[in-house]
C-alpha cells in the first residue's frame, strides 16, 4: 500500500491480495474509492485484469493442494480458525472506523454489527470439531460410509452494502472445511476486505488461502465467475448479476450461493401494539440507509389500525438524525453514491407518478459541512397500491411504503405478490396466526415480531428470484464438500455374473 497526499487527504494505493501480500495488478487507470459523506477519494484500487485473475486463482489452487494448508489435520485447522477471530476480535476498532470511512454507516451500526462476527468464524471452527461422516445401512453383506472432501477453491463476489459481514458469512466456512477463497469485493468498498486479509495473514493463515482481486464487477467480477478452476461461486448483489455469473459458473458445475434481490413484506396485524411495530418499521427500514436485501420495504398493515400506523411512522421517521456517519449522535448516513442517491430519488418521482402518497422524505438531505455527501431523507409513502412500482421493484435506500389490507388471506395475498422471496416479517401477538402466516408466506427467511435477526447457526438466503442456496449454518458448512460414497463388500461369496446369470437376482 502507497499513500498519496491529495486535497490534504490521504489517499491510499492499493493493489491485489495474493500470495499473503498486495501485489500490483491491472493495466489502465486506477479506480476511485470514495467516502460516500463527503464524496472525498480517500483511495485508488486496481480494476483487475484476466491475467490478475488468473494469478489469485492459480495461488489459490497451489495453497489448496499444497502440505501446509490443504495437508492440515482438522484439529491444527480449527485452532487456527479460533485464532482468527481472536485476530479479528483485537482489531475491531480499526476494522469498524475503516468500514465506516468506506461505506457511510454510522460508526454505532458498524461497530454493533462488526463486533458479532468473530462468532461466525468460533462456530464454524466448532462444526469442523464435530462432523462426523455417515455410515448407512444398505441391503445385504455390506459397509457403506461416506467421505468428504472440500470442494476447493471457492469464488465469491462480495457487495458494498456490508463489506465484512457477508465477507465472514462466506469466509469462515470457507475456512473451516479447509477451502481456499478469492474473493472479488466492490470497488466501492474494498478497504476492510484488504485489511482483513492482511491482519489474518499476520496471524498465520498460509499465502494464498485467502486472496483479494479488486475491480469493477461487470470486467474483474465477470472475469471470477466464469474461470474455468472455480469449484464454488458465492455471490451477494443484485438478481441479474446472480442470473449472469450464474450461468457462467453453472458451465464448470460449480456449487453456487447466491443472495439476490429482496422486497421484504412485513405484515402488521390489529392485535400487535402499534408502537412497536412503528418502532421496528423504521429499523427495518432505515438501517443502514436501507441498503439491505431484507430491508422492511413493503408494510402491509390491517385496516383498522392502518391510519395510526402511517401517522406515527411519519413522526419516528422525522426524529431520524441524519449526518456524519462518525458522530454518535448520528442515526443515519449516506448512501453509498450520487449514483445510488439518484435511484432513490427516482423511485420517490415513481411513487408519486403511480399516484402513492408521500409520508415524508423523497429528496435528498443536506448536512451541514458534508455538502457533497450523498445523504438521503428517509422517505416513507402510503396508500400503495400492489402494482405500483415502488410495491414491486428493489430501491435499496432509506424508503418503505405502506399498503392496507383487510384479513389474513389478503396480507399472504400482498406478501406474496413479488417476483423475491428472500425474508418475510410478520408483527402478531396470536400464535396460531404467526406459524399459519410463516409457513405459507414465500420467503426463506420469516421474523417474527422481530426484524434483521441473523446468527451463524441459522440458515440464511432466498427463494425465486432471490437466489439459490443458503449462508450460515450446517446447510452452508455441509455444500462446501464434495460426498464419496464408499461401498465394502463384507462377505466372502463367489462371485461370476457370466456363469448362471438367469438365476441371479440382481445386476450388482
Amino acid at each position: 500500500m502507497n499513500i498519496l497526499k491529495h486535497a490534504a487527504i490521504d489517499v491510499e494505493l492499493h493493489g491485489n491480495f495474493v500470495d499473503g501480500r498486495e501485489i500490483e495488478a491491472g493495466s489502465g487507470e486506477m479506480l476511485d474509492v470514495r467516502n460516500p459523506a463527503t464524496g472525498d477519494v480517500i483511495a485508488r484500487i486496481p480494476n483487475s485484469t484476466a491475467e490478475d485473475i488468473d494469478r489469485a486463482m492459480k495461488s489459490a489452487r497451489a495453497a489448496f493442494e499444497g502440505r501446509q494448508w490443504g495437508g492440515m489435520d482438522i484439529r491444527a485447522r480449527a485452532r487456527l480458525v479460533n485464532r482468527l477471530a481472536d485476530a479479528f476480535e483485537n482489531n475491531l476498532e480499526q476494522l469498524y472506523r475503516l468500514e465506516t470511512l468506506n461505506n457511510g454507516r454510522p460508526v454505532n451500526e458498524t461497530r454493533a454489527q462488526l463486533s458479532r462476527l468473530p462468532d461466525f468464524f468460533r462456530y464454524f471452527a466448532g462444526l469442523a470439531l464435530s462432523r462426523r461422516d455417515a455410515v448407512i445401512p444398505v441391503e445385504g453383506a455390506y459397509l457403506n460410509y461416506t467421505l468428504r472432501t472440500p470442494v476447493g477453491i471457492v469464488a465469491n463476489c462480495t457487495p458494498f452494502n456490508h463489506p465484512l459481514m457477508i465477507l465472514c458469512k462466506s469466509l469462515a466456512p470457507v475456512l473451516a472445511t479447509g477451502c481456499v477463497t478469492v474473493v472479488k469485493p466492490s470497488e466501492y468498498t474494498p478497504l476492510t476486505t484488504l485489511k482483513l486479509a492482511q491482519i489474518f495473514t499476520e496471524a498465520g493463515l498460509p499465502p494464498g488461502v485467502f486472496n483479494v482481486v479488486l475491480g469493477l464487477g461487470h470486467s474483474a467480477g465477470r472475469m471470477l465467475a466464469e474461470h474455468s478452476d472455480i469449484n464454488k461461486l458465492v455471490l451477494t448483489g443484485g438478481t441479474e448479476a446472480g442470473r449472469i455469473a450464474g450461468g457462467a459458473a453453472a458451465k464448470v458445475f460449480a456449487h453456487q450461493t447466491m443472495e439476490l434481490g429482496g422486497k421484504t413484506p412485513v405484515m402488521v396485524f390489529e392485535d400487535f401494539d402499534v408502537d412497536q411495530a412503528v418502532n421496528y418499521a423504521a429499523f427495518g427500514a432505515f438501517i443502514g440507509a436501507g441498503q439491505t436485501c431484507v430491508c422492511a420495504s413493503r408494510h402491509i398493515v390491517q385496516a383498522s389500525i392502518y391510519d395510526e400506523f402511517v401517522e406515527k411512522l411519519k413522526a419516528k421517521t422525522r426524529s431520524i438524525r441524519i449526518g456524519d456517519p462518525f458522530d454518535p449522535a448520528t442515526q443515519l448516513g449516506p448512501v453509498i453514491s450520487a449514483r445510488q442517491r439518484d435511484r432513490v430519488l427516482t423511485y420517490s418521482r415513481f411513487g408519486r407518478e403511480d399516484g402513492a402518497r408521500l409520508v415524508t422524505g423523497g429528496v435528498a438531505a443536506k448536512v451541514p459541512g458534508h455538502d457533497n455527501g450523498y445523504f438521503v431523507e428517509p422517505t416513507v409513502f402510503a396508500d400503495v397500491k400492489s402494482d405500483m412500482r415502488i410495491f414491486q421493484e428493489e430501491v435499496f435506500g432509506p424508503f418503505t411504503s405502506v399498503t392496507r389490507f383487510t384479513d389474513e388471506a389478503d396480507a399472504l395475498r400482498l406478501a406474496n405478490d413479488s417476483p423475491f422471496g428472500l425474508a418475510a416479517a410478520i408483527r402478531t401477538r396470536d400464535i396460531g396466526r404467526a406459524h399459519r402466516v410463516a409457513a405459507k408466506v414465500k420467503a426463506g427467511i420469516v421474523w417474527i415480531n422481530d426484524h434483521h435477526r441473523l446468527d451463524p447457526a441459522s440458515p440464511w438466503g432466498g427463494v425465486d428470484d432471490s437466489g439459490i442456496g443458503r449462508e450460515c449454518g450446517t446447510e452452508s458448512f455441509d455444500d462446501h464438500f464434495d460426498v464419496k460414497s464408499v461401498m465394502v463388500a463384507t462377505h466372502d461369496q463367489p462371485f461370476d455374473w457370466y456363469r448362471e446369470t438367469a438365476s441371479q437376482k440382481r445386476l450388482n
